[in-house]
């Protein structure tokens, strides 16, 4: 009869070589996808200089410009449904840093005042974010505002083109190698807006390989890695940042099943390493909760509050508190 740790590796080889298959077999998840909706080219936006309420306006405005030229875009397609959901981007409400429209859609949405943050959550979501399914990313910006409260702003950040949860991108780094100077130049831009506003990155599933790549050298107080299937580094160590990891996973996520290990491989690198909940790792932990992989920024969530607590620098001098999650700061 084989040992039980021989059955371990045995399982672990097993998954590995799923994982493997999956990575190399799958065909680009582009070419399963439907023809992209086409979309213009964006107008060039004059820099900022200022976070002030007068140049966001000004910013704000000429992004929703952009965002209606792509709705007509969209209906002379025939996609009624990408065109509806351009029609709600483009309300008086929503507030754009950027907006390309195409191959999928990159955006940089302010959820909150930002010429008044004292802190800024910059939100990186993971595989299966786009226009199509930007529902998703909105609700999420949305509640962590609203659990921060008064003197906090959400960024959602979608700008790099996010992997399919089943596909060759998902496993390996490549997207995120591309995503991460993007991120980099975002963050390091809005530091330079607000100083002295506390600035953290919230890093969920994929977003967290894009967020370990980007992580050298940026000036955040917090990455907060959550629904994490690794950051494609051995520890926290190696992503070279004065920034406190933080690493929490909920009790339901199907991501803890995914093998955390990583193979070389002669044209690409499978897997994302060491396990950021893991000791071994050394990221600070933060409770989740029950959380499944899609609900850590539930409203009333323990990983919600948490998350919030880490973003508001009242976690800063130790774990955030675990169990029943309290009420929101927002009535």
């Amino acid at each position: 009869m084989a040992s039980p740790g021989s059955r371990g590796n045995t399982l672990r080889r097993t998954l590995l070589a799923a994982l493997i298959t999956v990575s190399v077999a799958v065909p680009v998840s582009g070419a399963a996808r439907p023809a992209a909706v086409p979309a213009p080219v964006p107008a060039p936006l004059a820099p900022m200089r200022a976070a002030t309420p007068t140049a966001l306006a000004e910013r704000y405005a000429a992004t929703r410009d952009g965002i209606r030229a792509a709705e007509r875009m969209a209906v002379g397609h025939g996609d009624r449904k990408r065109a509806t959901e351009l029609r709600t981007m483009a309300g008086p409400g929503r507030h754009f840093l950027s907006f390309d429209g195409r191959d999928g859609g990159r955006t940089v949405e302010v959820y909150g005042d930002l010429s008044r943050a004292e802190r800024i959550a910059v939100l990186v979501p993971g595989s299966d974010t786009s226009l199509d399914k930007y529902w998703r990313l909105r609700r999420d910006s949305v509640a962590l505002e609203r659990e921060l409260g008064e003197g906090s702003a959400v960024v959602a950040w979608l700008g790099y083109d996010t992997p399919a949860t089943v596909s060759p991108g998902a496993t390996t780094p490549g997207r995120a190698d591309a995503a991460a100077p993007e991120l980099r130049k975002f963050v390091r831009k809005l530091n330079d807006l607000k100083p002295a506003a506390r600035t953290s990155l919230v890093c969920h599933s994929y977003g967290s390989v894009v967020c370990g790549r980007a992580a050298s050298g940026l000036e955040v107080a917090d990455i907060v890695l959550y629904g994490s299937p690794g950051t494609g580094y051995d520890n926290a160590a190696a992503l070279h940042t004065r920034a406190t990891v933080w690493a929490g996973r909920g009790s339901t996520d199907w991501v803890a099943n995914v093998p955390h290990t990583k193979l070389e491989l002669p044209f690409t690198t499978v897997g994302f390493g060491t396990d950021p909940v893991s000791p071994e790792f050394g990221a600070r932990p933060f409770a989740a909760g029950d959380s499944g992989h899609s609900d850590y920024l539930k409203r009333d969530s323990v990983s919600l509050r948490n998350i919030a607590r880490i973003v508001s620098g009242e976690a800063a001098s130790g774990e955030p508190a675990s169990g029943e999650a309290r009420g929101s700061r927002h009535a």
